[in-house]
């Protein structure tokens, strides 16, 4: 008897070949730590109690008073919230850039509202030049932490140097006695900021302080022409008030 053979078409197996293994992956291990640098972070390790809150609130504070900077638990999240916020509202900001990244565009922002402060003012438009510092110095504060801290301290003087001038103008000389302190704690070498306080002081009857205010300019800026001069307004100034008054007093006698 014969036996008929069915044939696969040509180009194909009659018979199916079996997956080749897949090699196992290795797994790497983790390096060690360096053991001296590990005890160096051992020994300066101090745990914090600390609770966190959502995008809402600020994203870490302390566990006991619930706030943002603590004094009695001797903690403050306010730079670290900072950054947290941002990274938060930028999702495509996979880390922070290197600090030689300036936002070009911010500083252009804040330069643009504080010249039209400056035209403002010298138009004696007074009220509106404040509202345009306060515009100013709001756009200033909002630059990244992670970037060179030299261009907020810069941006952010002159704007409140500004606007302390423009209080002054105002009436408001506590106000703008504030501002020159502000100035100064932001740029302390900067002689503006004393002149600022100097001028605050004098409206507010202080001429011995405001001597004191441009005498600390000085030893910054010992040529600085504006500090030297109002040095020496402040000095006619006491010696106006300090002068005795000499003039003999007029007395009328009747005659009986």
């Amino acid at each position: 008897m014969s036996q008929q053979v069915q044939q696969a078409p040509a180009g194909q197996h009659s018979h199916a070949h079996p997956h080749p293994p897949q090699p196992a992956q290795q797994v790497m291990p983790a390096p060690q730590p360096d053991p001296v640098m590990q005890a160096r972070i051992d020994a300066d390790f101090k745990p914090v109690d600390i609770a966190v809150g959502g995008p809402s609130t600020a994203f870490a504070f302390c566990n006991t008073h619930k706030l943002e900077k603590c004094k009695q638990c001797n903690v403050d999240f306010t730079a670290l919230n900072r950054v947290s916020k941002i990274l938060v509202t930028n999702p495509t900001l996979r880390c922070p850039p290197p600090p030689n990244v300036v936002q070009q565009k911010l500083s252009q922002a804040v330069t643009n509202m504080k010249d039209e402060g400056n035209n403002l003012y010298k138009l004696n438009k007074t009220r509106e030049a404040l509202s345009k510092y306060n515009m100013a110095a709001s756009i200033a504060v909002q630059r990244p932490a992670w970037e060179n801290a030299a261009i907020l301290r810069e941006e952010l003087s002159t704007v409140v140097s500004n606007r302390s001038a423009a209080l002054l103008e105002l009436g408001d000389y506590l106000g703008a006695l504030v501002d020159a302190e502000t100035v100064i704690s932001v740029r302390r070498q900067w002689p503006k900021g004393h002149f600022r306080k100097a001028k605050a002081l004098v409206a507010l009857g202080h001429i011995e302080e405001a001597k004191d205010a441009i005498s600390l300019g000085l030893q910054f800026e010992p040529n600085n022409i504006e500090l030297s001069g109002y040095m020496l307004e402040l000095d006619k100034q006491l010696a106006s008030r300090n002068q005795p008054n000499t003039k003999e007093k007029s007395v009328s006698v009747t005659s009986s």
